[in-house]
């Protein structure tokens, strides 16, 4: 079973719906007890960074969350979601955020149009460097995405796909058990539900 981390933030409903169609069970879900007994965890979401962090300290999710990370079970960020796991978002200022991955979230630099909003294409970081999120998708594929900002790793060795809009950013971060991305697969047609087969797979 995964569990959907319901914070109330964006449409969860559309990520747990593409769960069901690939065949997998998922539940919405804000309880601690039903996330610590889950086979895997989706933290997905849209939305403004600094109301997600009031949001889930005020839920009790933020050392949940933590404790996840830490227990070494499948793991995916979504959007909102990819950029939470990072240690601060100039969004709004410096605010803190869960400290999964050491890093900031940043804005898009002048150039384009902002929010980057729409399909953009998805290149492999590094192709010695095979991460199973990936796996069965086409170097270059494209991606649906609507984000202002982005994450800066510390750590260039977790970013395993960039895409380019303005700047070149880590549309997919990876350690171990632990994903996330800036697109929305569930909203990306056959390589989106690809990514969605390979992290059931993981379970």
């Amino acid at each position: 079973m995964i569990a959907i981390v319901d914070y109330g933030m964006g449409n969860l409903r559309s990520v747990q719906k593409a769960l069901e169609h690939i065949g997998a069970e998922a539940v919405l879900t804000s309880e601690r007890t039903a996330i610590e007994s889950a086979d895997g965890l989706l933290f997905p979401g849209q939305g403004c960074f600094p109301d997600a962090m009031r949001e889930l300290t005020r839920l009790g999710l933020v050392e949940v969350l933590r404790d996840w990370v830490r227990g070494g079970r499948p793991f995916l960020g979504i959007c909102l979601g990819h950029q939470l796991i990072f240690d601060e978002s100039r969004e709004g200022g410096h605010v803190k955020g869960l400290g999964l991955m050491p890093g900031r979230v940043v804005r898009f630099s002048p150039g384009g149009k902002v929010p980057h909003m729409g399909w953009n294409s998805v290149r492999r970081a590094d192709a010695g460097r095979a991460c199973p999120l990936l796996e069965g998708v086409r170097d270059g594929a494209y991606f649906y995405f609507v984000h202002s900002y982005y994450p800066v790793p510390d750590d260039d060795a977790v970013v395993a796909a960039t895409t380019d809009y303005n700047n070149t950013f880590a549309s997919v971060v990876w350690k171990d058990h632990f994903f996330s991305t800036q697109f929305h697969p569930e909203k990306s047609q056959e390589p989106g539900l690809r990514v969605l087969r390979n992290f059931v797979g993981l379970l």
